[in-house]
């Protein structure tokens, strides 16, 4: 394999790693060959085929086949993997969206003819959070390409999959030698050594406090940690006014979050930053705050674009009027982006829920078969790649804003929305369904400060053959 480019996380966005998740530990399972692609009845096949992904033409059609080029391909089927964390004893059911649309699109593009008429057969794994390394053993194995995935612990099974030379094109990456780990594309990259400022910006434009008054609520869990280090680096580079408040949660939560809510009311800030993705602790802290009436504008992650946090808000209102960050098209703009309106009628046509993740997950595997189907019949691992060097302008077929996975940057756009009770509705840009850009805004930073040295290609060294 010559291909050595890095390929970082598209999501810190989604990682969904809860804070219980990461000092728990997990038995994993995986799904074997779970062929999502066995052939449909002729009534199904009218129903799924398809022409388009929004303004993508589809990758999937007909075709001649091939021969066996490469792991994973033989004349007439491409094994692929794919997977999630839903084993997690400490949050059954972690991330499975992504697994469940991975398996929704096989199923979808089959329907058409496969990749230039080779099907695609799916092995859905299942990391558990702490068994990565064991998944990606395995997926050395017998797999062409991870597609679709993300593994909360994906760190573990870096250096496996650096050794096997297994290229991947992930819905998230988290650990920091992952993100900058060779041979991985993402549809949405958020690479270690740039930021995205534009979504700070365009969440300025909404509240001008968040510049001007601004509190942050820390965490002991090294993951979130390193989020925290990094948007400090980019609040200094766009002078806003950070507070230190002192307050931080521990990743195994607190027993009572009333001291910590009444420090933040003291702290006299008019917005308070959130790094940390929903979960029964972040929602105690934010329960807490309610209880002691703090007058604090919210300004959370993209990850509180969620079903859990719409739910639980809906019930407690705890965090009504909360802004929030994003560079995905919201499930609400449906009606406008025919993307994401695939996306819904995708996954309700399979049983399962929208969601980011599951977005993140499509266009992972959409980015991967469109540069899969231009290899044609001599499919390799190194021409999928070298086709994916050249995708500059990525939006998913209009599921995210536009993004340059060939060059493992990150997009200099962003969107804001607004959450009350259950409902979220964009604010910012006004018009729905447009993004605000600034090229701009795009922060640089330093790998060293995530622990990490990069060579000339900005690829991690850790786990590189020497």
């Amino acid at each position: 394999m010559t291909n050595l480019r890095s390929r970082r996380r598209g999501a810190r966005l989604g990682a969904a790693v809860i804070a219980l998740a990461l000092t728990a530990s997990a038995c994993g399972a995986e799904r074997e060959a779970a062929d999502a692609s066995a052939p449909a009845d002729d009534a199904t096949q009218a129903v799924d085929a398809a022409t388009s992904w929004g303004d993508l033409e589809s990758p999937c059609g007909d075709g001649d086949g091939g021969g066996a080029t490469d792991q994973g391909v033989e004349a007439d089927k491409i094994t692929i993997g794919y997977g999630d964390d839903r084993g997690f004893v400490g949050a059954p059911g972690l991330n499975q969206e992504m697994g469940e649309t991975v398996e929704a699109l096989i199923e979808w593009c089959n329907d058409q003819g496969g990749i230039n008429g080779r099907r695609i057969i799916g092995n859905r794994y299942d990391a558990a959070i702490t068994n990565s390394a064991s998944v990606m053993q395995r997926s050395c194995q017998r797999d062409f390409m991870l597609v679709g995935h993300g593994f909360g612990y994906d760190e573990a099974g870096e250096q496996f999959r650096v050794g096997c030379e297994l290229p991947m094109v992930p819905a998230f990456a988290v650990g920091p030698n992952t993100a900058m780990g060779p041979n991985k594309y993402e549809p949405v990259p958020l690479p270690i050594d740039y930021y995205n400022g534009a979504m700070l910006t365009a969440l300025m434009e909404v509240e001008p406090a968040f510049k001007t008054s601004l509190g942050m609520v820390g965490s002991s869990s090294p993951a979130v940690q390193l989020g925290l280090s990094r948007v400090v680096k980019a609040f200094g580079e766009l002078e806003m006014n950070l507070k230190d408040c002192g307050v931080t949660i521990g990743q195994e939560g607190e027993a009572n979050y009333v001291p910590f809510a009444q420090k933040l009311k003291n702290c006299d800030v008019e917005t308070l930053w959130n790094t940390n993705s929903p979960s029964p602790i972040a929602f105690g802290l934010f329960e807490a705050l309610q209880r002691v009436d703090a007058d604090i504008q919210y300004v959370m992650e993209t990850t509180w674009y969620s079903e859990m946090v719409r739910e639980w808000n809906g019930q407690t209102g705890a965090v009504d009027g909360s802004l929030i960050g994003s560079m995905f098209q919201p499930l609400e703009n449906a009606d406008l982006i025919p993307g994401v309106q695939a996306y819904v009628d995708l996954v309700e046509k399979a049983g399962t829920t929208p969601s980011l993740l599951g977005m993140q997950a499509t266009s992972a595997f959409l980015l991967w078969a469109t540069a899969a189907d231009a290899c044609g019949a001599d499919l390799t691992r190194d021409c999928v790649m070298a086709e994916l060097d050249k995708i500059s302008d990525w939006t998913g077929g209009g599921l995210h804003a536009p993004s340059n996975p060939g060059e493992n940057m990150p997009t200099t756009c962003g969107m804001v929305l607004r959450l009350e009770g259950a409902e979220y509705a964009q604010v910012y840009p006004e018009e729905r369904g447009e993004f605000f850009c600034d090229p701009e805004t795009r922060i640089e930073l330093d790998p060293a400060s995530a622990g990490v040295e990069l060579d000339e290609n900005r690829i991690s060294k850790t786990f590189a053959k020497q």
